[in-house]
């Protein structure tokens, strides 16, 4: 094995113990949030509505501030980009609650819930840009 070889394995072990590192407390914290907000929502997607758009926010504020200080790809964002806000927010739970609301026959919710995301999605990274660059 070389040496160029051994530091590249380094590099990218260390890379994966930063986006562990992160994941723990984000999936953490929005197993916490959510389950608070439920008695307080109609339905428990909702809440998990609310996180996502808090982690698309911040990605897009954390992404503008990284490339403000230098090339990209900062340690910084992979432990709270990547790790964190990729194991606090949840594509597989928002699609689950999108199907169980079709399920249950609220198509019109599911919709909202599904369209709302997006969107919102998208204007919360778009706004995390702003307020970051």
């Amino acid at each position: 094995m070389s040496a160029t070889s051994g530091a590249g394995s380094a590099l990218l072990a260390n890379q994966a113990l930063l986006v562990a590192l992160g994941a723990v407390p984000g999936a953490w914290l929005r197993f916490r949030v959510v389950n608070h907000l439920s008695p307080l929502l109609p339905r428990r997607h909702w809440g998990t509505f609310g996180v996502n758009l808090i982690a698309c926010f911040t990605i897009g504020l954390l992404s503008a501030l990284d490339r403000r200080c230098g090339p990209g790809g900062s340690p910084l964002l992979l432990l709270l980009g990547t790790g964190f806000l990729g194991s606090f927010s949840t594509f597989s739970t928002f699609m689950g609650e999108v199907l169980a609301a079709l399920r249950e026959r609220h198509a019109g919710e599911a919709l909202l819930l599904l369209a709302g995301s997006l969107l919102g999605g998208l204007l919360a990274v778009s706004a995390g840009l702003a307020v970051g660059g």
